[in-house]
């Protein structure tokens, strides 16, 4: 079976910078609903469409194909009285945007005296990728799967 709409795709991957260090060891399969589900990078999604079973694939993607560009706007110096104790470097904590449509994720970078930075931006933001794959499975979506949109595990889907 070829990898077209309304597919399921199983993918063996890694990720790695264009100067060959890891970024994903792909530990644990990627399994995603082929057709504009936004379950994978359209320009991979793209590079898959007509694949097999068994048939490898290395696509690149700069930074506009996967976590966008950085973001200088996005990294904001706040102060330490907004958040709770014992915040540290590294952690994560998501915001409304200003116009409360959206969530985003920011990330502490710094902490200095009483300020925090704060970054929104994906931290690989900025990053071309080179995403190599083999393609490990492929079947037909099934009727619950395409109505939600989403791949549904052996088990069933219990979240909805």
């Amino acid at each position: 079976m070829q990898i077209a709409k309304d597919t399921v795709v199983t993918l063996s991957y890694r990720v790695t910078d264009p100067d060959g260090n890891l970024v994903d060891d792909g530990q644990h399969p990627l399994v995603y609903l082929h057709g504009g589900y936004d379950g994978i990078f359209s320009r991979l999604e793209e590079a898959l469409h007509g694949k097999s079973v068994g048939e490898q694939l290395e696509v690149k993607l700069q930074p506009e194909d996967a976590f966008g560009e950085y973001d200088a706007e996005l990294v904001r110096v706040e102060h330490l009285s907004l958040f709770p104790e014992g915040i540290q470097v590294g952690m994560q904590f998501e915001r409304a945007t200003e116009d409360g449509d959206d969530e985003m994720v920011y990330t502490i970078t710094d902490i200095e005296g009483d300020k925090v930075v704060v970054d929104g931006n994906h931290p690989l933001a900025g990053t071309a990728l080179v995403f190599s794959c083999t393609v490990a499975d492929v079947r037909a979506a099934t009727a619950e799967e395409l109505g939600h949109g989403h791949v549904h595990g052996p088990e069933g889907h219990r979240h909805h």
